[in-house]
């Protein structure tokens, strides 16, 4: 039988046909391993990307940075902010910010009113917001 340890100078030391065993066994372990774990990433279903975007990233893409355009927060339903103004720092990512509240079902607000949240990661661009129609009557001429 072959010594599998040997004492050299104090350390054990393993013998090269049973650390050629270690490494063989060792391996044919992690590639199965690595096997697996790949088709574990093909059955499971693909996570929804998050929106991470705070006010200022979402609008600097929109034209004149977003000012006359609606955003909300991602987790709102039915009230969006039509900006009015921004107030940007240097850096485009950080600043301050005004609009006008537009609620369903209700008119919007007259005065603009300052937005708070503006850093959280959350905003969302609106692109299809339903416009509030403004009923007018005319008045009706009788024809005598």
């Amino acid at each position: 039988m072959e010594k599998i340890w040997s004492r050299r100078g104090g350390l054990l030391s393993l013998s090269s046909t049973a650390a050629n065993l270690l490494f063989r066994s060792n391996l044919s372990t992690s590639t199965s391993t690595v096997t697996k774990a790949a088709s574990a990433e093909a059955t499971k279903p693909k996570r929804k990307k998050k929106n991470k975007k705070n006010l200022f990233e979402v609008a600097q893409f929109l034209p004149n940075w977003g000012i006359g355009y609606h955003l909300a927060k991602s987790h709102w339903n039915g009230v969006s902010y039509q900006i009015t103004k921004l107030n940007l720092y240097k850096d485009g990512k950080h600043g301050k910010a005004w609009g006008i509240v537009h609620k369903d079902g209700l008119p919007p607000a007259d005065a603009p009113k300052k937005i708070s949240g503006v850093h959280k990661r959350c905003w969302k661009y609106i692109p299809n917001l339903p416009k509030t129609e403004e009923v007018t009557q005319k008045p009706e001429t009788q024809v005598a």
